[in-house]
């Protein structure tokens, strides 16, 4: 009786102590799930990947998609985001990257970082060309180019938050490319300004299109260089400058749609023939408006 009673005692002792040593484990194992979640939660991204529309090489216009409520800073830049996640951006002629992308979502932010292809462009030296052509303006031509300068830089500023750009684009004229964008020529070992556009050349008097819709932002018959000049707005930065133009046939703070007739091919400014100068910027940067019709074609 004793020994039996030493057993039962000894059995239950022994499974006190069981009890006590593994008590932990037991009580971890009852929520493994809910904690390795939470635990795999905060080791994982914020952000998974941001989705782009375009391609990473100079002079590329880009779209990206992330959530509405996010935060983005291209190349340090705050951008805005449309109420459907998407936004727009722009690699410049001779951006050499790798250009950073950080998204602040509820308080947390994450950087991505983006390879940018480089471009071989067209360079043309010409010697020989007499030293007046090349010259400096003079103080009175200067104060006129910087007046029509700030004109144009202030219609590129505007942030309207309207989205055709995301229909796409059209061509705004049929004809031979006659210029490419990122070009440049050197006159007697002096280096101009790069081209920045697509030259399409039509006689005088053939009408210009809208590539996509938009609001009228600068209308100008004769500036220095550019001659009649037309800003386009398709939104949150981006928008179409039309140079050398005749004649426009629409006034500041018209809305636009794609196809539209806007004004018509001229030889005015500092053109050698007639043809359009078509130039795409996102803000201050220049775009290449030859990708953006091969990565943005209009919607059908």
């Amino acid at each position: 009786m004793i020994l039996l009673k030493v057993d039962r005692v000894g059995a239950m002792l022994k499974r006190r102590v069981v009890d006590k040593v593994f008590a932990p484990i037991k009580a971890i194992t009852v929520v493994p799930y809910q904690l390795c979640l939470s635990f795999l939660l905060l080791l994982a991204p914020m952000v998974e990947a941001l989705e782009f529309t375009g391609v990473w090489q100079q002079g590329a216009m880009l779209v990206g998609q992330t959530l509405p409520s996010d935060r983005v800073v291209f190349d340090g830049r705050s951008v805005t985001v449309t109420p459907s996640g998407h936004f727009v951006a722009g690699l410049g002629r001779d951006v050499k990257g790798p250009v950073i992308v950080k998204v602040v979502r509820d308080g947390e932010s994450q950087q991505f970082s983006y390879p940018v292809a480089q471009r071989s462009y067209n360079v043309q030296r010409v010697n020989g060309v007499p030293q007046r052509t090349v010259s400096s303006p003079s103080a009175k031509v200067l104060t006129r180019i910087r007046s029509e300068g700030k004109l144009v830089r202030q219609a590129r500023a505007d942030n309207d938050l309207r989205v055709d750009f995301l229909d796409g684009f059209i061509k705004p004229l049929e004809g031979p490319i006659t210029g490419v964008y990122g070009s440049q020529r050197v006159y007697n070992g002096t280096p101009k300004n790069p081209h920045y556009g697509l030259d399409i050349a039509r006689p005088t008097g053939t009408v210009v299109t809208a590539p996509a819709a938009g609001v009228v932002k600068l209308v100008h018959d004769d500036m220095y260089y550019s001659g009649g000049t037309l800003i386009v707005d398709h939104g949150y930065g981006l928008s179409s400058t039309f140079i050398h133009l005749s004649k426009i046939l629409v006034k500041p703070g018209v809305r636009v749609n794609a196809g539209d007739a806007l004004a018509e091919v001229g030889a005015t400014g500092r053109a050698t023939g007639p043809h359009l100068d078509w130039r795409v910027n996102w803000f201050n940067v220049r775009l290449d408006p030859a990708l953006v019709l091969k990565y943005f074609p209009a919607k059908p």
